[in-house]
């Protein structure tokens, strides 16, 4: 069992009804070491993890393996092909976040119009907003590519800001009609002041967002990535933003988890806002997580499993 940041008190809690019921956890430090991880998991009859990679390797080696419980939405860390041959059971914590990372995007695009970095350095340097004064969000057009509960909720955000909203997604719906208009890919870039991503990581989304995706957005344009790092081509980000192709970014994921190399192309590019994968963690959050990971369990050993992914 991977740690779920939440209080040992609340821990406690969730886990008093299983212990009582003769379960026992055990809890390990996030690891990336193939060796160690077998050897902590290969007796466990189900393994809790958050966003630890999960390699396919690890989990054949475990014999009793029965039940992987994601304590996060996406799955794209988890080597599901070995869960599959296995036969082991896979649910995540669908839901969660939805809140958290709504609300970042919205810090995000915020942060961007007005020049929230670069002015605070300039009051602190003793100097004026000159060259620096904003936009606002109210009368955009903001684009989402994906429609789901985290982007309907970010619909939601953005539609109080005054914005028009646009949806690309392959499964539309008459909730996402109510919020969005959705249209084809190339009609969403090019009329976007703000695009904001939030599909999951899937071979058709890999390199989803790249140089010839970033040229069909509007030069004032700003990109917002808090779904999976792979889904935009990095340097081809980096490059339009030097280049002038596109305004800004706001960047939460990237090809690998923080902490990373000074040679990330875009902690070295212009306008690009970055933070550490935080999307997903706010005090809130983090509890909603814990208790849906939980539920998940029991309502499997129940044999109803809930939030499945396989």
């Amino acid at each position: 069992m991977e740690s779920l940041a939440v209080s040992d008190q609340k821990l406690a809690e969730l886990k008093k009804p299983f212990e009582e019921a003769g379960h026992t956890f055990v809890e390990y430090e996030k690891s990336t070491d193939v060796p160690t991880l077998i050897a902590e998991a290969k007796d466990a009859d189900v393994m809790v993890i958050a966003n630890m990679p999960m390699p396919a390797e690890v989990i054949r080696a475990c014999e009793n393996l029965k039940f992987i419980d994601v304590a996060f939405t996406g799955v794209d860390h988890v080597g599901l092909d070995a869960a599959k041959e296995k036969n082991v059971a896979v649910s995540n914590a669908s839901g969660y976040s939805n809140e958290a990372v709504a609300e970042l995007v919205l810090g995000m695009a915020l942060s961007l119009s007005r020049n929230l970095t670069a002015v605070e350095r300039r009051c602190r340097d003793g100097a004026t907003k000159d060259g620096l004064v904003g936009w606002e969000l109210k009368g955009k057009t903001v684009g989402i590519i994906g429609l789901g509960r985290i982007g309907t909720r970010t619909a939601e955000l953005f539609k109080a800001f005054g914005c028009k909203i646009l949806a690309y997604d392959g499964h539309p719906s008459e909730q996402g009609r109510t919020l969005a208009e959705y249209v084809d890919m190339d009609t969403l870039l090019a009329e976007s002041d703000i695009v904001t991503l939030h599909c999951p990581l899937i071979d058709s989304t890999r390199g989803l967002i790249d140089a010839a995706k970033l040229a069909k957005m509007k030069k004032r344009a700003v990109l917002i990535n808090c779904a999976r790092g792979p889904v935009v081509v990095t340097q081809d980000l980096a490059d339009a933003l030097d280049n002038g192709v596109i305004a800004g970014a706001g960047i939460d994921v990237f090809d690998k988890e923080p902490p990373l190399d000074k040679t990330e192309p875009l902690l070295n590019c212009k306008n690009c806002l970055v933070t550490p994968h935080v999307a997903f963690a706010s005090k809130e959050s983090m509890v909603l997580r814990a208790e849906i990971v939980f539920d998940n369990l029991a309502s499997w050993i129940k044999g109803e499993q809930k939030n499945i992914v396989l």
